[in-house]
C-alpha cells in the first residue's frame, strides 16, 4: 500500500523611556491622502469586484495593471517574470475579530467589536471575518449588528462545513460565508472523524446552499500542510468547478516554510481557476514570509490579525505584512490603504486583550524608527533611505536620533544643536559630543540632560569663559549651573 504524499516535512512527526531621542522635522514632507476607493455592493453596500470566479485571465486571475517605469530599481519589488505574483494585486482578509477572539486574553464585548471593525475599514481592509454566528447567541447579535454599519470593507463569516451553521450565517446579512473542514490524517481520525467522501459531498452540499442566496462562499481545508496532496487537489477541483469564490489553503499548526508554501500555492494555482486565500499561522515564526510567497505563486488574498493575534501565537500580523508588502511596492500599498491609521488601530486592539504593542513590532514599535549607532546617525541625517526601507512620514509617525550614548556621533549631535538654534563649530561640537560620551559611560543621557550641556557649552563659549578642550572649565560652569537650579527650586518651594 502507498503511503500518502504529505506537503509538510513535519508530517511524519506524532508525537524604556525615549528621553534622549531627537524627533526630525518632516513638516516639508509630502502628504499622501488616504486612498477613496469605492466598492460598493452586496449586502454592506460593495460592489463585486470579482464574478463567481474571481478576478479570472489566465489561470483565474487578471493581470496587474501596467506600471510605469520605476524612477530607481527596486531589488525588492516582484520580478516581469513572476507572471503568476500578486505582490501588487491582492485582498487582505483580516480576522482579528474571528481568528483574534481565540487569542488567550481576548474577550470583544460588542461595542468593541464595532470599534475594531470601524478601525480596520478606516484603514481600508476588503474584508472583515467575524466568528461564526452559530458560536453563540451574542456572536450571531454581533455578527447582524456589524453587518448593519455599513462598512466599505466586506463582512465575511468563518462557519464549519455543516448545513446548521450555512442556515444561521447566511441569514445574518454577511457578504460572503468562509467554509472550514480539516483534512490531514490528524484531524480526520481525532478531531471530526470523517472520511473525504463525506468531506467532499458535505463541502458541496453547503456551498451549493450558500451560493444559492446570492453571496461569496470559500471552502477551505484545515491543516493543509499536513494533508494527503492527492486528497487536497482533489477536493480543491470538485468545489472550484461548482463555482466557489476561493479555496483556502490553512497552514493549521504553523509547520510550512516558505518554500513549501510556494510550491503547494504554484501547483494548486494550475489546479483550479478560482482566486485562493491563505491562512497562515506563526508558530515558527515564519508567517509574513510565507504570505509573501505565497502571493508570489498567486495566492490572491491574504488572512491577518491586527497584531498577530490568534490562536498560540496568532498567524499573519496585519502590520508586519503591510511593511514586507511596501518594501515590494510602496506606491501600490499607499494608495491602497490608510497607513497612517495602523498606529491607531494596533493600540486600539492591544488595549483590547491587554497587551503592549512589542517594542521590535513592525512600523509601529517603540524602535521602528530610532537610529543610535554614529554612523548610521550621520547617513540618516544625510539621506534617510541609507537605513531605512520604509518612510515614517508614510505611515504619519516621526524617526529619531539617539544622542545621549556612548555610541553617539557629532553629526548627530550637530543636528539638536541647530535644532536649539545654537551657533557652534564643528570642533566645537565635537568637543561637545565628547564631553556627552564622557558622561554616558557613567549613564545614558536624557534629552533634558544633553539640551542643558549644550546649553551650557554655548553660554561658555559666548561669553568667553569657554575654549576648546577645557574640560575642567566646562564641568565647573555645569557645577554652576546645577546649584543655580537648586537654589531656584527651594526658592520656588
Amino acid at each position: 500500500m502507498s503511503q500518502p504524499t504529505h506537503v509538510c516535512h513535519h508530517s511524519e512527526t506524532y508525537d524604556e523611556p525615549r528621553g534622549e531621542m531627537v524627533p526630525i522635522d518632516l513638516s516639508s514632507a509630502p502628504v499622501h491622502p488616504p486612498n477613496a476607493k469605492a466598492h460598493a455592493n452586496g449586502v454592506n453596500g460593495h460592489n463585486k469586484l470579482n464574478g463567481v470566479n474571481g478576478t479570472n485571465g489566465a489561470n483565474g486571475h487578471a493581470a496587474p495593471p501596467m506600471k510605469s517605469p520605476a524612477k530607481q530599481f527596486n531589488p525588492y519589488a516582484p520580478r516581469y517574470a513572476d507572471f503568476l505574483s500578486n505582490v501588487s494585486n491582492f485582498n487582505i482578509i483580516e480576522s482579528t475579530l474571528r481568528e483574534g477572539e481565540q487569542f488567550a486574553n481576548a474577550f470583544f464585548d460588542t461595542e468593541t467589536k464595532i470599534k475594531i471593525a470601524k478601525a480596520l475599514d478606516a484603514f481600508g481592509v476588503e474584508y472583515i471575518e467575524l466568528t461564526s454566528p452559530a458560536a453563540s447567541e451574542q456572536s450571531r447579535a454581533d455578527c447582524e449588528a456589524i453587518c448593519k454599519l455599513g462598512l466599505r470593507a466586506k463582512i465575511l463569516t468563518h462557519i464549519r462545513c455543516h448545513m446548521d451553521d450555512a442556515r444561521i450565517a447566511v441569514e445574518t446579512g454577511v457578504d460572503g460565508v468562509d467554509v472550514v473542514i480539516g483534512t490531514s490524517s490528524f484531524l480526520r481520525e481525532f478531531s471530526h472523524g470523517k472520511d473525504m467522501a463525506y468531506i467532499t459531498r458535505t463541502a458541496i452540499e453547503v456551498i451549493e446552499f450558500v451560493k444559492s442566496k446570492g453571496i461569496e462562499v470559500r471552502f477551505s481545508s484545515e491543516d493543509s500542510f499536513r494533508s494527503d496532496l492527492v486528497d487536497l487537489l482533489s477536493i480543491y477541483q470538485t468545489v472550484d468547478k461548482i463555482g466557489v469564490n476561493r479555496v483556502g489553503i490553512a497552514d493549521t499548526v504553523g509547520c510550512a516554510n516558505p518554500r513549501q508554501v510556494y510550491d503547494l500555492v504554484r501547483t494548486l494555482r494550475g489546479v483550479v481557476s478560482c482566486d485562493i486565500e491563505i491562512h497562515l499561522h506563526n508558530d515558527t515564526g515564519c508567517a509574513i514570509a510565507n504570505a509573501f510567497c505565497a502571493l508570489e505563486a498567486g495566492a490572491t488574498h491574504i488572512d491577518t490579525s491586527v497584531l498577530g493575534i490568534g490562536e498560540r501565537v496568532g498567524i499573519t500580523p496585519l502590520g508586519g505584512l503591510i511593511a514586507c508588502l511596501y518594501a515590494a511596492n510602496p506606491e501600490y500599498v499607499k494608495a491602497k490603504y490608510n497607513l497612517p491609521a495602523l498606529r491607531e488601530l494596533e493600540n486600539l486592539v492591544a488595549e483590547a486583550v491587554e497587551v503592549s504593542v512589542p517594542f521590535c513590532n513592525p512600523i509601529t514599535g517603540y524602535c521602528a524608527f530610532t537610529h543610535k549607532a554614529g554612523i548610521h546617525a550621520k547617513a540618516i541625517l544625510n539621506n534617510p533611505s541609507t537605513y531605512e526601507i520604509l518612510k515614517p512620514e508614510d505611515f504619519g509617525l516621526t524617526r529619531y536620533v539617539s544622542i545621549g550614548h556612548r555610541l553617539t556621533g557629532w553629526n548627530a549631535v550637530k543636528s539638536r544643536v541647530e535644532q536649539l538654534q545654537l551657533k557652534l563649530t564643528d570642533d566645537q561640537i565635537k568637543d561637545v559630543t565628547a564631553k556627552i560620551k564622557e558622561l554616558a559611560d557613567v549613564r545614558t543621557q536624557s534629552m533634558e540632560d544633553v539640551d542643558t550641556l549644550l546649553r551650557v557649552y554655548h553660554s561658555g563659549v559666548e561669553s568667553g569663559e569657554l575654549e576648546l578642550g577645557q574640560r575642567h572649565i566646562l564641568d565647573r560652569l555645569l557645577e554652576k549651573h546645577r546649584s543655580q537650579s537648586q537654589e531656584r527650586v527651594s526658592a520656588a518651594a
